[in-house]
């Protein structure tokens, strides 16, 4: 067997491509920084809840969260080409560190678009600092990608709120200070009577009802709502617009989960061409053979088409100003389902080497599996472009 590499960084040549500028390519210089720091090194994936608050809480100190909340309350639109160069890299070298940070912006989205000013000043500085962690509790038991299914309930009251239900597979769930929650309250049928809310953690009423464990170690709970009475302004929006607010927060983060899985599929192919390079078959190296080199031709031709699915639909939002529903779509079922042909390939490639726990083929394995489902599985990315398709051909 061939001993493992050592590699510093993914390649910066699509920065080369017209959809970015010289703030991006600044950012990038700062995210490297950031991800060969000992901020990034020193921590201990052993114990998941730890780890995600030292990389909050280092993101928050590096500046790097500003890029998913805004930079301030004031100024808190989001620059989607930011977002998805973020997690790109962060990806690339290290998947909690990549989920650490998707979880700032997510948790907040929400906030940051419909949050009254005191309750974005209230919450914002603190989720951006690193301080409090955040969460987007959408989806249900029932209710995953069938949002109209949801039965979370939320009763006026008065002047407040009480809510009662349950969510699940709620990331940041058992960890997290400030969850986004969307709950029925009855407006209108189906997805016309959600609304949004705003639930701290130390709200009475609230419990985590279960952690959940996955092959890729993050924090995942079931939570739950008993009597949770909170006051109706940390209602997010008017009644019964918690969907169109929950779908202009993925809307927004949606292309990003594509970065994601670029990052992780780039990370797959350095790796492979690194082995490759060094491991000696047959009186020559693996990356001799034919069979080798389409692999790799195949594996590196998905990466790049991808990335200019996904970095067209952050353009088109963020230049354009133009709806992406259909990009991001796209973006998001083409960028997973290639990174997962990718990795998979990767570990072909290495051999029984490719599977020994610890390995980073290993990881990536198990990394790349859940972005195929969560934030839309892709059977629901091709109904989304389907549906975009028929609206206007």
């Amino acid at each position: 067997m061939s001993t493992p590499t050592t590699l510093t960084g993914p390649s910066r040549d699509h920065l080369d491509w017209p959809f970015f500028e010289g703030s991006h390519r600044d950012h990038a210089g700062r995210l490297d920084a950031f991800a060969t720091s000992k901020a990034l090194a020193a921590i201990d994936h052993a114990d998941v809840d730890a780890a995600c608050r030292k990389l909050v809480r280092g993101l928050g100190d590096a500046g790097i969260l500003t890029a998913a909340t805004g930079v301030s309350e004031t100024d808190p639109l989001i620059d989607s080409r930011l977002v998805c160069l973020t997690r790109e890299t962060l990806a690339w070298h290290d998947g909690l560190a990549d989920f650490a940070f998707a979880m700032q912006g997510l948790g907040t989205g929400a906030i940051g678009l419909s949050g009254s000013p005191a309750l974005r000043a209230a919450v914002m500085p603190k989720v951006r600092s690193g301080e409090w962690l955040a969460a987007f509790a959408l989806s249900e038991k029932e209710a995953g990608s069938d949002v109209a299914a949801m039965a979370c309930a939320a009763r006026a009251d008065g002047d407040h709120y009480v809510l009662d239900g349950e969510k699940t597979w709620i990331s940041n769930g058992g960890i997290a200070d400030v969850y986004t929650v969307f709950a029925r309250t009855g407006e209108a049928p189906g997805t016309r009577g959600i609304s949004a809310f705003v639930v701290f953690a130390d709200d009475p009423g609230f419990s985590i009802a279960e952690r959940i464990n996955v092959i890729a170690p993050h924090p995942l709970a079931t939570i739950r709502f008993e009597g949770c009475r909170i006051p109706a302004s940390r209602r997010l929006g008017n009644p019964g617009e918690g969907f169109k607010i929950a779908m202009r927060t993925l809307d927004i983060f949606r292309a990003s989960v594509a970065a994601a899985a670029l990052g992780f599929a780039r990370r797959a192919l350095d790796e492979a061409l690194a082995h490759t390079r060094a491991r000696q078959m047959f009186g020559a190296t693996l990356a001799d053979l034919q069979l080798t080199q389409a692999a790799l031709g195949d594996m590196a031709t998905g990466i790049d088409a991808a990335a200019l699915l996904t970095y067209r639909a952050a353009w088109r939002r963020d230049v354009q100003k133009l709806p992406t529903t259909q990009a991001a779509a796209m973006a998001k079922m083409t960028a997973t389902e290639t990174a997962q042909s990718v990795i998979d390939r990767a570990v072909q490639l290495f051999g029984g080497r490719g599977v020994r726990t610890g390995e980073i083929t290993e990881k990536l394995y198990r990394e790349i599996r859940a972005l195929r489902i969560y934030e839309g599985a892709t059977e629901v990315q091709k109904l989304i472009i389907a549906r975009e398709l028929l609206k206007t051909k």
